[in-house]
This record gives structure tokens, sequence and C-alpha cells, in this order.
């Protein structure tokens, strides 16, 4: 029956499959966020524990003989040459994490992703990403050992009859991040599918919530051996494509910065942060020898001197340009609104500058100024066309804010770092301006310029107009249902705690 047809005869539409679509990708992006938390523990610690930092960046021998000197961290201090031991315990502590990234991505989704999701999710997705890396590991060696994949799992140890190939069962999965996101979303939905199983009572003692994990560790091994036939392929394919992504820098970073912007208030763009961040590009692991690290993000803390670009360009935006928005829109709100206005806008462009946390900012714009919308996304790209065409390179672990700014901008591989500075500052300029002028010249509906409802009440003989109940506003009185303003008041909505939390992530 088609859609029209039910609406006729009193039933609500079905849902459009792409609706449905979009839904199940909004719900991925959101649960992405969850492991992304992980990064700014793993930069910090992987950052402090670098040469220039904390370190040192003296060269010596095996019999400890100074080979070349150069200026280090902490640990050139006179007094503090203790920090040389010290240090390459904190990053190692950071790497760690950038090593379990997949699986972190496997657990941080599962739970994210499944609604109600408790322990049994996250040990779930555990015991499914560790069956699926070892299964596509093993195919990888068996059935295609000359491949990047199987060369990138390999290693060898030693016999009478000299070296013999075997499986290096600690290096990351080649699938990267990608195979621990599709793992935790199969542990997500087979949890919801079968955390209420009922099984005979000989075998009651793994009905429920003990059954998700069994279930998991099955299909997890299906998946690993299609996994392992289709990856060689197909993450060929996706290396390509992030090799032109990366070569091309400056069209390709632009076309990043506004396809990034575009997919915001879909809540999307996580999805293509991942691929950018933790995927296309590869360079070796200095502190894996014989391993190599995928992503922008990754590839900037292990020293590639190439890697940057797709994170530079948002300094000028998140920490300059947008703060100037906020600047523009408490400006543009009439006098008696400013007090109201600028409490939002200028914590939000506090926030935006530390921290570089700036939905509160676009999202007083995004939905009541399309136009202003549009001119950000456009801003978005140039920043990154820019950057780039002059050669810049920085990068964050949390986002583009002062934290890591000053973290980051004296890092070996950091490159323009002063005009990424001085380009934020034109770009606080420009987006104040052209926010200010077009707010006031079309009267934009932003924060404080909306307008001003007016209620009426029909004049009807004899009758008084309603007043709300003692103790009740009158918004309230006049709700249906006299739902409290804090609730949804829409019939089906869940009132667990959890629900309202993953909601409002």
């Amino acid at each position: 029956m088609s859609a029209s047809a039910d609406v006729g005869d009193g039933l609500p539409a079905a849902p459009k499959q792409s609706s449905k679509t979009m839904a199940v990708l909004q719900r991925i992006g959101r649960s992405l966020m969850m492991p992304i938390a992980v990064l700014p523990a793993a930069a910090i610690l992987l950052r402090l524990g670098q040469g220039d930092l904390l370190g040192t960046n003296d060269v010596r021998g095996e019999d400890g003989e100074l080979l070349r000197s150069e200026p280090g961290g902490l640990a050139d201090v006179p007094g503090m040459e203790w920090m040389a031991e010290v240090a390459p315990i904190i990053g190692n502590a950071g790497d760690a994490l950038f090593q379990a990234l997949p699986l972190l991505f496997a657990v941080g989704v599962a739970i994210g992703f499944a609604r109600r999701a408790d322990g049994s999710t996250a040990l779930a997705a555990l015991v499914g990403y560790l069956v699926f890396d070892r299964v596509s590991k093993t195919i990888f060696f068996n059935y295609f050992p000359d491949s990047p994949v199987g060369t990138a799992i390999t290693t060898q140890t030693w016999s009478e009859g000299g070296p013999v190939p075997v499986i290096n069962w600690a290096a990351k999965n080649p699938s990267d991040v990608l195979g621990g996101i599709l793992i935790g979303v199969i542990a997500a939905l087979l949890w919801q599918r079968f955390y209420r199983i009922k099984l005979p009572t000989w075998l009651g003692f793994f009905g429920g919530r003990r059954f998700v994990p069994i279930i998991t560790a099955v299909t997890a091994l299906g998946v690993g051996v299609v996994f392992g036939f289709v990856w060689p392929t197909v993450g060929s394919w996706i290396g390509a494509f992030g090799e032109w992504i990366t070569g091309a820098s400056v069209v390709g970073t632009g076309v990043y910065g506004v396809v990034n912007r575009l997919l915001l208030p879909f809540g999307l763009h996580h999805v293509v942060n991942s691929l950018v961040w933790f995927v296309f590009g590869s360079f070796p692991d200095p502190l894996n020898p014989g391993a190599t690290v995928s992503g922008d993000l990754n590839r900037y803390f292990a020293g590639d001197p190439t890697a940057g670009g797709f994170m530079a360009g948002w300094f000028p935006v998140l920490m300059f340009g947008l703060p100037g928005a906020a600047l523009a829109i408490w400006r543009a709100a009439p006098k008696a609104k400013r007090p109201m206005v600028g409490g939002l806008m200028i914590s939000g462009a506090l926030t935006a500058f530390v921290t570089g946390i700036t939905e509160p900012i676009e999202f007083a714009f995004i939905f009541v100024a399309p136009l202003l919308y549009g001119v950000h996304v456009v801003l978005s790209g140039l920043s990154f066309v820019i950057v780039s065409s002059f050669g810049g390179q920085l990068g964050f672990g949390f986002s583009a804010g002062l934290i890591d700014l000053l973290l980051n901008i004296g890092k070996s591989n950091t490159e323009q770092g002063l005009l990424i500075i001085l380009l934020g500052l034109v770009y606080f300029a420009v987006y104040y301006l052209v926010f200010y002028f077009l707010i006031t010249k079309l009267n934009l509906k932003t924060p404080g310029r909306e307008d001003d409802a007016v209620e009426t009440v029909p004049e009807t003989a004899g009758a008084a107009p309603a007043e709300p109940a003692p103790g009740a506003s009158a918004e309230e009185g006049a709700r249906p249902g006299g739902s409290p303003a804090g609730g949804s008041g829409a019939p089906g909505e869940s009132d667990d705690p959890g629900d309202a939390e993953r909601r409002s992530t």
C-alpha cells in the first residue's frame, strides 16, 4: 500500500526509506563521538612524551656516546636529565591508545549505537572484534601474502632453515577503524535483537544478555571470512582514493572542508572525519618498525612530514572565525535582548577559542538563517584552500582550539603556524563583518531578533479569557495536556534517562 493510501485511510504515512537510512547514518555519526572522545588523552600523552617537550632530541650510540645533539625538551635542561627515561613511558602510553583505536571504535560504537546499552554490549563488541581480527588476518596471510594487507600483518621468525614468515598478531588490522566501526554496529544490532532471548531450560544459563557475545562471535567469524576476501580489493580502492585526496592537497582539503560543514546539520560529519583522520594516507610507524599508521591525525602525531593539512584549515574557522560570528550575532541583537544573547554567544565564543567546540554557535544560525550557513560552508572550504596553498600543517588531538594550538605549534612537522594564526585573525574580522552586514541588512532571525509572539484570544460573548491554574504559567496552561516545558509531551517518547542522554548527543 502506498504512503498516500495510508494517509487517505487515516493512518500515518510509512516513513520513507531515505529517512530510515538517514536516521541510521545519524546514529552511527553520534556513536563515533564516544571513541573519538579518547583521542585528547592519547594525543596529549603521545605529544608530551616526544623529544621537544618532555624528552630529548639527542641521538646516542649503543655505548651511550652522543652522536648528534639537537634542541630538545625538558630532559635537556640541566638537572632534568632523568626525564629522558620518563618521557618515552608517557609517549608509549598515548601510542597504546592510538594502536588500539580499531578496538576502541568497536566498543565505543556498539555502546553508542545500541539503545539502552549495558556492559554486555561492550563485551559483545570486544569478543566480536577479537574474532574478526584473527579471522581476517588469517585470510590475508594465507590467500593474499604478497598484497599490502598480507605484508602488513606478516613478520618473520627464525628456524634452522632460515627466516619463516608468520602472522604478526600484534600488528594493527589493515581494515583499521572501519573494521572496528563495522563490528561495533553489528554487535549493537545483535544486542538489541537477542538481549532478551529465551533458550530451552537446559540452556537457560546462556539466555538473555549472555547469549549476545556468543552470537556476536559466530557472526564476526563469518564477517571476518567475507572481509578477508573482499578487503584487499575494497581497501586498495579506498587507499587509492585516499592517496588522491591527500596528494591533491589544495583541492582535496578544500573539498573536505566544504563537505564536512555541509554534513554538520545531519550529524554525518563525524563519518567523513573518521575516513580522513584515521584511514586516508599511510606512514611508517616510528615506534613500531614494520608497521604503518593511517589517517591524517595518526600520521601527524607519528611525525609524518606531509600530515596535518586536513586539520590545519580548521584553526582559522573554529578558533577565530566562529567567535567573530558569535560577536556579530550578539551585536546585531536589539539592545533590550543583548544581555541574554551576549551570555550565550560570548560563552560559546570562549569555548570555541579555547577548545574548538563550535556547535553552540553554529546551531544558533544553521536553521534560522541558512544564508549564514552557506557563507560558513564556503569560508570553511576557503580556509583549507588558503592554508594548503601555503603548505600549512597543524594537527590536533581534540579540536582546533587554543589548547591543541599551544601543544602542537612547536611540533617538528608543523608548518606555517604563524601564517595560520594570522589567517585566523583575518577570519575573525571577515566572519564578524559579513555576518553583521547580512544579519542587519536582510533582517535575519538570529538569536535575539526573532519575531515576538503575539498571543490573541478570540472574544466570545459572555466568556472571560481562561486563566492558568494556580502555580502554573500561562504557557503551561495553553500546552495540550499541560506537559512540563522540560518534557517532550510527544507520545511514544521514552522517559528513560539513557535515551534522553543519547538524544542530546
